[in-house]
């Protein structure tokens, strides 16, 4: 091992600024790496929301333009100041809120980044589970044991995987890209061998009126892309430079949610179900099957492996965690996913469309405020010292640590997504037929934190404007 590599081992579990010695992801590897992680079960169930509401051609161009929408959000707002200075989606937010705010957005990542890793877990575990009876290796009756100790096996794998920090993404996204190619040749078998019934399904819960349904389809498409935002940074900051990520990330992230959830838009309007782990099977035969459930496992895993190393990362910020060990952080990480496999594995399944749109709820106005003060505000002004420092003096202290402008802001975001888009049951009022509920929610959590910022924060002399 050379002194550079060993020297990037130690740089890439940390999260202070990576130098420009220490950011050796070419776009290849970039773009690998964030294909690798966006594709995953979550596409299957994505679009089987979508599927819901609106036909095949309707739903995949819907969620395209969604997708696309929520990845350039989450890209201005995150990926600027990460690509810059070689740090993850946490340090870019203190400039807006503070030196001890920052709290705030670090919570909301290790709580989603935990919900999604739950989710890809379980459902590891369902699939494995459902390899194997296809294989005749086991009995129906091994179900709950078989779930609850593969999801303990799937943690134990990511957790080996992170031991070499970034280098373990990049190794296994190598590996397990495999699976994105798989995924369209999935699409394949069922659009060409299914398309007359495909033509002809029906959505179960359209609603009568069509716009409403469109823009529901393009509301998932922004929240689901909105979840980046947690994994973003610490991945990103392995490239060198914005123009060598941009691609990559629109191309790389961005691209694979709405191809990939056409799979699952698919298969609940012709089978009734979202998982091509199960009807592969009724597809083309066991041996199908057997390759979709393969396929599903890899593409899982590879998904979680971005997670944890992203909440890690995101973990280092909080002084009492910055000198504990890398195992010690993986542990941190990953022991929840392994506590809701163990006792309620169904939990995130039964509740999904909640989840993902509490996803928009809070992150829809955090994008919305970086976007605002980085562009308009500070004119892409930003202390870099500043961001690792909470002495009285430091740039981002604001008041004890905190800055009002993002927390009100935030509050106005959350209560402008819940006017407009109920989470639970999906009720919704005007305008959101035509706005969606995101990217308002973005817009006015961005022109809150601006007004307070323009009339108190910034005469008040604080956060360095």
């Amino acid at each position: 091992m050379s002194v550079q590599d060993e020297i990037l081992i130690e740089a890439d579990k940390s999260a202070w600024p990576l130098l420009p010695q220490e950011r050796i992801w070419g776009p290849w590897q970039l773009g690998i790496s964030l294909a690798t992680a966006a594709a995953a079960t979550w596409c299957y169930i994505i679009g089987e929301y979508v599927g819901y509401y609106l036909s095949f051609k309707e739903g995949f161009f819907a969620l395209l333009a969604g997708s696309m929408i929520g990845m350039l959000i989450v890209a201005l707002a995150a990926v600027p100041v990460a690509i810059r200075f070689g740090v993850d989606s946490i340090a870019s937010s203190k400039p807006q809120f503070g030196s001890r705010g920052w709290i705030i957005p670090a919570a909301m990542q290790f709580v989603s980044i935990v919900g999604w890793n739950s989710l890809l877990l379980i459902f590891f575990a369902k699939s494995t589970r459902q390899l194997l009876l296809a294989l005749g290796w086991i009995g129906e009756d091994s179900h709950n044991f078989l779930v609850q100790a593969t999801v303990l096996l799937a943690a134990g794998l990511v957790f080996l995987f992170l031991l070499k920090g970034s280098s373990g993404v990049d190794r296994i996204a190598k590996i397990l890209v495999a699976h994105v190619f798989v995924g369209f040749w999935m699409l394949y078998i069922l659009v060409t061998q299914r398309w007359e019934d495909l033509s002809a399904a029906v959505p179960a819960y359209a609603a009568t009126d069509a716009h409403w349904n469109y823009t529901t389809g393009v509301e998932i498409g922004i929240i689901s892309l909105l979840s980046w935002w947690p994994y973003i940074g610490a991945m990103v900051r392995m490239a060198p430079n914005g123009r060598r990520a941009a691609a990559p990330i629109m191309v790389g992230m961005g691209l694979p949610v709405p191809l990939l959830s056409a799979i699952g838009i698919a298969g609940i309007l012709v089978l009734q179900v979202s998982d091509p782990a199960e009807w592969m099977r009724t597809v083309g035969g066991p041996t199908y099957g057997v390759i979709a459930l393969l396929f599903v496992a890899a593409a899982n895993l590879g998904t979680a492996v971005a997670g944890v190393y992203s909440s890690s990362i995101g973990l280092r910020h909080f002084p009492a965690l910055q000198k504990l060990s890398w195992p010690m952080l993986l542990l941190i990480s990953i022991a929840p996913v392994g506590v809701v496999g163990l006792l309620i594995p169904d939990l995130f399944f039964a509740n999904f469309g909640t989840f993902i749109a509490f996803i928009g709820l809070g992150f829809a106005p955090l994008c919305g405020i970086q976007i605002v003060d980085y562009y308009l505000l500070r004119k892409r002004r930003i202390d870099v010292r500043g961001l690792f420092e909470d002495r009285p003096d430091s740039a981002y202290r604001f008041w004890s640590g905190f800055n009002p402008a993002s927390l009100i802001a935030m509050a106005a975001g959350f209560c402008t997504y819940l006017y407009l888009l109920n989470p639970i049951t999906y009720e919704s009022r005007w305008p959101y037929d035509y706005l969606t509920a995101a990217l308002p929610t973005a817009v006015v959590g961005g022109v809150v934190y601006a007004l307070i910022t323009l009339l108190v924060v910034k005469p008040a002399g604080k956060g360095r404007y």
